[in-house]
């Protein structure tokens, strides 16, 4: 594994007129934590998996945790998170419940993402 350089500012010398015109275009706090959760859900492989098999077609839990070889108990828990952040929306027939993703945002989200995890596998080969 190739060590990285810590880089350092050697002068210490603030831009202030930089360092302030970039704080009044940040986003506040409320926002960022919002961003921050909303990104979490991605750092779970079930919550990957379970939209990756939403991308191909609207599913119940039962067909979910078929699919992923787990408990209704899980995949129900799993899917609760996603409905909070508003990733994934239910749709009652009769006594079943199916899940579809919420809308195509999400979709771009997962391409973008597995483009980048793509092009970085891609630059480790060479």
């Amino acid at each position: 594994m190739r060590r990285l350089k810590i880089e350092v500012c050697e002068d210490q010398l603030i831009h202030r007129d930089v360092v302030h015109q970039v704080k009044d275009k940040m986003l506040s706090y409320d926002a960022i934590f919002d961003l921050s959760t909303f990104f979490q859900v991605f750092s779970d492989e079930t919550r990957l998996r379970i939209l990756e098999a939403l991308l191909v077609s609207e599913l119940c839990v039962c067909d979910i945790a078929s699919l992923l070889s787990m408990s209704q108990s899980s995949i129900s828990h799993q899917l609760r998170t996603l409905r909070e952040l508003s990733l994934v929306k239910p749709r009652k027939e009769g006594k079943v419940v199916y899940y579809s993703l919420m809308d195509d945002h999400i979709k771009k989200i997962l391409d973008l993402g597995l483009e980048h995890v793509m092009e970085d596998e891609n630059e480790k080969e060479r």
